[in-house]
């Protein structure tokens, strides 16, 4: 499709839409673009609201709960340049027709990685620690006295293995967190070959890493290859009584395998901040009490949300002034 947008990307004729509102930092940010903004409530659009907002717009900030497919850019009209999305997972932005329609596309990379990868560990520590179970008892009243036997869990730093699946920049801060635990830490990456080491951390096939971990760790995008990677067979290739924990997309994690190995025991427990149907979550998960389970807040860091608005409204600054985006997408044009 050949791109009928205008051929001056410092055109100042188009306004610029936001799907959510940004932190304080961020919206200062966008004021200083000088262009009129539409949008901005603390509540997700709906698709005719995301489509009549998106109208006339030169540049778009979206999140995760925003679709931006074909239908959604052909809405924008041939002003868009840019969809910046507040998030590092773009799942949710369909990149090939964004760019056979000329449309940047951008995320924000490695503002969040240690707010993520604390919250993926402090979700090991939940449910391994039954710290959850433990709250949810003191709050309800009931009466308890303290003994060898009550909310007994895995001691992560006595020797438990730690195995990560998706090496990338979270998927490596995890491992650091992990090794200063005392865990064995192994992991599992397309682009490490198996049997190699590398900063204490031993890389295997997803199988290897799966049978051999006492705690299972995603952190792999989103893709067609990877929807449904932690399926009922790979949840059968994990230890026995071990535990899972997903901070990636909800989508990588088959939810109907997960709640029969956790029914079944052959799981001790789960901990997930992502869901196939978010916000709506499968009402089975509820049922475990060895399961923690926290509302898509791993990057919830004040520090690191300003970091991702700041950057999203920096690719829609550059992108816009006709420069290079500093983070575009894969397959998506840069700009400039």
């Amino acid at each position: 499709m050949s791109d009928p947008r205008p051929t001056d990307p410092t055109d100042p004729t188009g306004h610029l839409y936001l799907a959510r509102a940004l932190t304080d930092r961020a919206a200062a940010a966008v004021a200083d673009l000088g262009r009129p903004v539409v949008g901005g409530s603390d509540a997700p659009p709906d698709r005719d609201a995301l489509h009549a907002g998106l109208a006339g717009a030169a540049a778009a900030v979206v999140t995760v709960t925003e679709r931006v497919d074909a239908a959604a850019l052909d809405a924008a009209g041939p002003a868009l340049r840019v969809v910046a999305t507040v998030s590092v997972g773009f799942d949710h932005i369909d990149v090939a027709a964004a760019a056979e329609r000329g449309v940047v596309v951008t995320n924000t990379p490695g503002v969040l990685d240690r707010a993520t990868a604390d919250h993926a560990f402090a979700l090991v520590l939940a449910v391994c620690r039954r710290v959850a179970e433990g709250d949810r008892l003191v709050r309800s009243g009931q009466p308890w006295v303290w003994g060898p036997r009550m909310l007994v869990g895995l001691d992560v730093s006595a020797g438990a293995t730690l195995g990560i699946v998706g090496y990338g920049r979270i998927g490596q801060a995890v491992a650091r967190r992990a090794r200063a635990f005392d865990m064995t830490v192994l992991a599992a990456s397309p682009s490490r070959r198996p049997g190699t080491e590398q900063d204490g951390v031993t890389f295997g096939t997803l199988e290897q890493v799966l049978a051999d971990s006492d705690v299972v760790s995603v952190h792999t995008p989103l893709t067609p290859t990877t929807r449904h990677l932690i399926d009922a067979a790979a949840l059968a290739t994990m230890r026995p009584g071990g535990y899972l924990v997903n901070t990636a997309r909800g989508g990588v994690v088959d939810e109907d395998a997960l709640v029969d190995a956790l029914r079944s025991g052959r799981l001790r427990g789960a901990a997930l901040d992502v869901f196939v149907g978010e916000p709506r979550v499968d009402p089975r998960l509820l049922e475990f009490d060895q399961v923690v389970l926290t509302p898509h807040t791993a990057s919830a860091g004040e520090a690191t949300r300003d970091a991702m608005g700041l950057l999203a409204v920096r690719n829609v600054a550059d992108v816009l002034a006709g420069r290079a985006a500093p983070t575009p997408v894969p397959g998506s044009p840069a700009g400039g």
